[in-house]
């Protein structure tokens, strides 16, 4: 008769391999510990993002932001079924980053901000998993020169930006896009002063 006892050794390089994954998580105190900078308008961002990118559960968006919060650019795709280990996350948001927007590594100080929406199952407390895309999120901001944003989910409860307490029931993973033209960032108002500002004026009083 045979038991199946695993070995001395093997037992201690499943234990360590567990410890790694464990490692590469950021709790809900080391997140908001981290000085993330706040977005000014939260529900516009995620607006944004759900109208370009209708997002279902499992599926990612990282976007990236000028320093007046306008979308520079923004890639989602979909969660491939495996545990949720934050090496693997930071290679895929990586990889998207790379995609659509050159790095800013030649700068001194990061300018442009890197936020991630996160569509799952669930309600909106966190998990392991929100953590492993916290620290996927913060290391992939670091090799592509950008500061790192918030984490944002969307579940069919609504969104929650994670480590602010900050959220809203709309939109959420079940809801339709609001139209696109509501979610876009209204248009620079026209500088004034110059020739081009007296023709305007003269123009309107007439």
């Amino acid at each position: 008769m045979t038991f199946g006892f695993a070995s001395s050794s093997a037992a201690s390089l499943s234990t360590s391999a567990s410890a790694v994954s464990a490692s590469r998580l950021l709790e809900p105190a080391e997140w908001a510990a981290a000085g993330i900078p706040l977005l000014r308008n939260p529900r516009e961002v995620v607006s944004g993002l759900h109208a370009r990118h209708h997002p279902k559960p499992s599926t990612a968006i990282v976007a990236v932001l000028d320093p007046d919060e306008r979308l520079c650019a923004s890639a989602s795709f979909t969660r491939r079924p495996a545990p949720a280990d934050g090496w693997m996350f930071r290679n895929a948001l990586l990889a998207q980053l790379r995609r659509v927007i050159p790095h800013d590594l030649r700068r001194r100080t990061p300018v442009r901000t890197a936020v991630l929406l996160y569509c799952r199952e669930g309600d909106a407390r966190w998990t392991e998993e929100d953590g492993a895309w916290m620290w996927g999120l913060r290391d992939a901001c670091t090799l592509h020169g950008l500061r790192c944003g918030a984490y944002i989910t969307l579940t069919h409860d609504g969104w929650q930006v994670l480590g602010e307490g900050r959220g809203g029931r709309r939109p959420n993973a079940d809801s339709v896009p609001e139209p696109f033209a509501l979610s876009e960032t209204p248009p620079l108002a026209p500088r004034t002063g110059g020739p081009v500002s007296e023709v305007l004026r003269r123009a309107a009083a007439r």
